[in-house]
């Protein structure tokens, strides 16, 4: 079995959105209400956001195949707070749901957590469904941890995650105290 992933590119919209599909209908089922499930899943307005993020070269997309067939997807960017100094955000992390818990998933994170570094990032953050048991065992196995957050006013409630990436980069000294750098710089 052949394992490859590569970084997704303008035409690949349809296959990012299929795979980001498939597993939101499985994994949020008992998360989503219905209604609003089936919004985030309308075929059309997430193929025209993939669209849109290859087109304007936004965050790096990454498409797992196996054996040449398209099985996993992951979307991280700079961290989306001004005051996120040295910070990555891991947007999204989707697999097909036939292949869970084999294994694909980690070598997906192992990929975008490495290029996270290469890129200079000393921590990532992301989000995930407080309800969300399977994401975040998935996350706590590869060392991150809840930080306190909580997006406002969104339901269902999300929290927030991190880690530290344990590598120095050529980033200046913040100016603010963030303690969660400050740990990573001791770590």
């Amino acid at each position: 079995m052949e394992i490859t992933i590569e970084r997704a590119r303008p035409g690949d919209a349809e296959v990012l959105a299929s795979i980001q599909i498939s597993s939101w209908l499985a994994a949020f089922a008992d998360i989503l209400d219905q209604d609003d499930l089936k919004k985030c899943t309308d075929r059309l307005s997430v193929t025209q956001m993939y669209e849109k993020l290859l087109e304007r070269s936004i965050g790096y997309g990454y498409l797992l195949r196996i054996d040449q067939k398209p099985h996993a997807i992951a979307w991280w960017d700079r961290g989306s707070s001004p005051n996120q100094f040295a910070c990555a955000e891991l947007l999204c992390i989707h697999s097909l749901p036939d292949r869970w818990h084999q294994g694909y998933g980690s070598v997906l994170m192992e990929r975008v957590l490495a290029d996270m570094q290469a890129a200079g990032y000393r921590q990532v953050r992301l989000w995930v469904f407080e309800k969300n048991q399977r994401a975040r065992a998935f996350y706590e196995k590869w060392g991150f941890v809840t930080d306190g957050r909580t997006k406002p006013g969104i339901r269902p409630i999300e929290i927030g995650y991190e880690r530290c990436l344990h590598r120095t980069t050529s980033h200046s000294t913040p100016t603010y105290e963030d303690p969660i750098q400050k740990k990573c710089e001791e770590d």
